[in-house]
């Protein structure tokens, strides 16, 4: 079986490919690089990228996504409306009993 091409390994190989480079010596890492079919900037490249990813990981944790939190403020806003529609429909049926059981005063002018 060929193996693939740097650029179409997984994530998880890349990440394994690294640290096993990581732990050789300087003679063993380019024995190494000739055995996988790597150049040290495919290392590099990789390194880079998972630095990048794991950055931007810890601003979406820290900062929190904007529109996660436009949704959280859309939601209150939400439920303060159902909150307030739910007392106005309440205040309605209430008002109707009310003028069936001692009729309307706007009969009586």
């Amino acid at each position: 079986m060929k193996s693939k091409r740097p650029e179409d390994w997984t994530a998880e190989k890349k990440l394994k490919a690294i640290m096993e480079y990581e732990n050789l010596d300087e003679e063993q890492r380019g024995i190494y690089l000739r055995e996988k079919g790597l150049h040290s900037v495919h290392l590099e490249r990789w390194q880079q990228e998972f630095v990048e990813v794991y950055a931007s990981r810890k601003k979406k944790s820290r900062g929190g996504d904007p529109r996660q939190k436009r949704i959280k403020e859309l939601e209150g806003d939400l439920r303060r409306k159902d909150k307030a529609l739910a007392e106005t429909a309440a205040l309605l049926v209430l008002k109707k009993k009310a003028q069936a059981i001692w009729g309307d005063p706007e009969d009586e002018r």
